[in-house]
Formats: structure tokens, C-alpha cells, sequence
């Protein structure tokens, strides 16, 4: 059974998330810099089939487009231009960051930890693939 790959995309870095092969579980796996993500996700699906990937779309509160719509549209099109026979779903990303953030702190983490911004982009990737998967289910 194939994986879903979502991505919590940045200009200086990119946190990439994961469903098991049944799709019930989202996990987080890396933090890369975006210009390494077309490799990075060739070489993961040499082992692992992705039937889809998921895009976070970043918006403000209002629904209007910010200043990293357009980043995150040309990364869009990059997956679409490699990757064509895999179709890419948006789901809405406010305030992924400040959840990841509150998540590590309830989490235990020390604030060094916390503060290491990899880990904030791995998680919003987990919470922007969890949205995707209870799309799904209703």
C-alpha cells in the first residue's frame, strides 16, 4: 500500500511528514533545505510507493494569500513538473507553527529543543498531513 507525503514548505527549509501504508498514522521524517527536495524524495521512493502528496497553503486569517503563497506555489508546480503522475492535494496551514509550538512544550521539551525550528517545520508537515487524512474520513 502506498504512503502520503505532505510537505510544511519555507524558503530556508522544508519539514516532510508521512502516513504508515495504511494511512492511518502521520509522522514526521525530515527537515531538508527545499533546493535538496526533488532528490530527497526520489531516492525515498526507490523503497517506499507515494500515491500522493499534500501541500500546506499558507493564508491569513482572512483567507487572503501572504507572502509565501507564491513560494509555495512555485514549489507546487516543481512537484508537479517532476513528479506527474502524483497528485498533490492544499490544505489550509494556518496556524500549523504555533500548534507544533504549543505541541513540543506540552510535549516536555526543553526550550533549547523547542526552539529548534526543524523540529516546528516537522510537526506542522504531521498536523497538515492529519487535516489531509480527516478530510477523508469526513
Amino acid at each position: 500500500m502506498a504512503r502520503v507525503m505532505a510537505f510544511d514548505y519555507g524558503n530556508k527549509r522544508l519539514g516532510i511528514a508521512v502516513t504508515d501504508p495504511m494511512k492511518i498514522i502521520a509522522s514526521a521524517l525530515t527537515t531538508i533545505h527545499p533546493k535538496d527536495v526533488v532528490s530527497y524524495v526520489q531516492k525515498y521512493m526507490l523503497t517506499e510507493e507515494v500515491e500522493a502528496f499534500v501541500v500546506g497553503k499558507p493564508t491569513n486569517l482572512n483567507g487572503e494569500k501572504t507572502d509565501a503563497t507564491r513560494p509555495t506555489e512555485n514549489f507546487v508546480n516543481l512537484l508537479k513538473k517532476q513528479f506527474p503522475s502524483i497528485p498533490i492535494f492544499r490544505i489550509d496551514e494556518r496556524f500549523t507553527s504555533t500548534i507544533a509550538g504549543r505541541t513540543l512544550f506540552q510535549m516536555g521539551l526543553k526550550k533549547k529543543d523547542r526552539e529548534k525550528k526543524e523540529h516546528i517545520d516537522q510537526l506542522s508537515a504531521v498536523l497538515i498531513l492529519q487535516s489531509y487524512l480527516q478530510s477523508l474520513n469526513g
